[in-house]
């Protein structure tokens, strides 16, 4: 029999699970982050792609280098959070497509269609960044997505050189519960979802 996750799973990852404003100062340990890739690299990307890299922003100095770059409610919670989650793409991921998807040669397609690259960069970045985000929910700890930074301010003083790129970024730790919105309403499936 196919096996599912019971109650307590589901609402681990999805409904008791919130994002995140105010920290414990309880480290997460390298040991953990390690673990996060090893759950996350499993997120389906069109041809295995794998274009999201992954910064972890946790010493004072990167952090002091972070913080300049977020709108001041973002910037608050982010110098609180154990850890920073840079969710980042490589411009130039399908270099390693012959490693990632040995089935036929799809490198020279990208090399020939920037706007592809692009695109497919963007949405299996977005794709990966939300298995972080389950991942990182599945090891016991809580997140806070963000978006409200300036990105190219941000891209300047991590990726000078332009290949990577970031998307949007990911406080994880150890929530405290503070500052924390009542939990907002969401879509019915008839609002939603159409079934045809």
């Amino acid at each position: 029999m196919r096996k599912i996750l019971d109650d307590a799973g589901l609402d681990l990852l999805f409904r008791e699970a919130r994002t995140h404003n105010g920290w414990s100062d309880k480290p997460v340990e390298p040991a953990t982050i390690e673990a996060l890739w090893d759950l996350l690299k499993w997120a389906p990307t069109s041809f295995n792609c794998l274009p999201a890299r992954f910064v972890f922003v946790q010493s004072a100095e990167a952090k002091a280098r972070l913080i300049p770059h977020l709108i001041p409610s973002n910037a608050a919670k982010t110098q609180q959070a154990p850890v920073c989650v840079i969710v980042a793409y490589d411009t130039k991921f399908h270099e390693f497509l012959p490693q990632t998807f040995p089935a036929y040669d799809a490198k020279p397609m990208f090399d020939a269609n920037p706007a592809l690259t692009e695109a497919t960069a963007k949405r299996n970045s977005a794709l990966q960044g939300a298995y972080l985000i389950l991942a990182a929910r599945a090891l016991g700890l809580d997140c806070g997505p963000m978006s409200g930074f300036n990105v190219e301010g941000l891209d300047a003083e991590y990726f000078p050189d332009g290949r990577w790129k970031s998307n949007f970024l990911v406080n994880i730790g150890y929530g405290n519960g503070e500052n924390m919105y009542p939990r907002s309403p969401r879509l019915s499936f008839a609002e939603a979802c159409l079934v045809m």
